[in-house]
């Protein structure tokens, strides 16, 4: 069974910086993209970043330039680096990998770590 292990939330205040982990585990033949997602209270779960395997980054808009996504293809382990914390991106923020085992390519996630970026 994969799992995905969330690490690195906790408070901050505004302009601050937190750096997210996600370590990998279990039966994992392959990853291709990974990433993260956040959920605000009464918010739909939304994109923050996804990296592929080359090492290529998407982000959204709300956070370029003060997020950066990185990984470990040797570790499978993906970060977070954000900075200029703002109130807004408070949340929990889930990490996500779209990984092959024996048969089949499937998505995973976290059970997400809290970050609360106080005024």
């Amino acid at each position: 069974q994969v799992q995905l292990v969330e690490s690195g939330g906790g408070l901050v205040q505004t302009g601050g910086s937190l750096r997210l982990s996600c370590t990998t585990s279990g039966s994992i033949f392959g990853i291709d993209d990974m990433g993260w997602y956040r959920q605000a209270p009464g918010k739909q779960r939304e994109l923050v970043a996804v990296i592929d395997v080359g090492g290529s980054t998407n982000y959204a808009d709300s956070v370029k330039g003060r997020f950066t996504a990185s990984r470990d293809n040797a570790k499978n382990m993906v970060y977070l680096q954000m900075n200029s914390l703002k109130p807004e991106d408070t949340a929990v923020y889930y990490c996500y990998a779209h990984i092959y085992q024996q048969t089949n390519w499937a998505d995973y996630w976290g059970q997400g770590t809290q970050v609360t970026v106080s005024s």
